[in-house]
């Protein structure tokens, strides 16, 4: 089963949290308002900076901030933040090394197609497409649609 972690679980909640009430927010705060405990805060927020997706502030105002908004992080890069890069075999993309059948296996390289799909469906998801389907469609802002050149739609 290909499964990620509990820390990117964790990561896509505390992104989400980021995003909504105070620009600027603590490691406490987040973990209050989350339910998820303080110190899997800190450490999740720690692998979202190394990733850039998010930008702490040191001070008596100090804390953590999205890099960029909800849109702009797909979910690709929330797992490589915490996880590392994403490879369903070690022997993805040529690493070396790796694999004690290397030498010999009829299936080196042939995980890479299927690594890319996955790669490629994961960074075409945005973590502000996962805040939206968690709204059911009844309690959405209705998005206007051009459907024709005169005509619009509501979604």
């Amino acid at each position: 089963m290909l499964k990620l972690s509990k820390l990117t679980d964790y990561a896509v909640v505390v992104l989400v949290r980021l995003s909504r009430g105070e620009i600027v927010q603590t490691s406490p705060g987040i973990a209050a308002a989350t339910g998820v405990p303080e110190p899997t805060v800190a450490k999740v927020l720690k692998g979202l900076a190394g990733g850039g997706l998010v930008a702490s502030q040191r001070g008596a105002r100090g804390g953590y901030r999205l890099a960029r908004p909800l849109a702009a992080i797909p979910v690709a890069d929330v797992i490589a933040a915490i996880d590392g890069p994403i490879a369903l075999t070690a022997c993805v993309e040529g690493a070396s090394g790796v694999c004690e059948a290397e030498g010999f296996c009829a299936m080196a390289g042939r995980w890479d197609p299927v690594n890319q799909a996955i790669r490629d469906a994961l960074t075409a998801i945005s973590l502000a497409d996962m805040q939206e389907a968690a709204i059911p469609r009844a309690f959405r802002t209705p998005r206007t649609v051009v459907v024709a050149p005169h005509v619009v739609a509501a979604e």
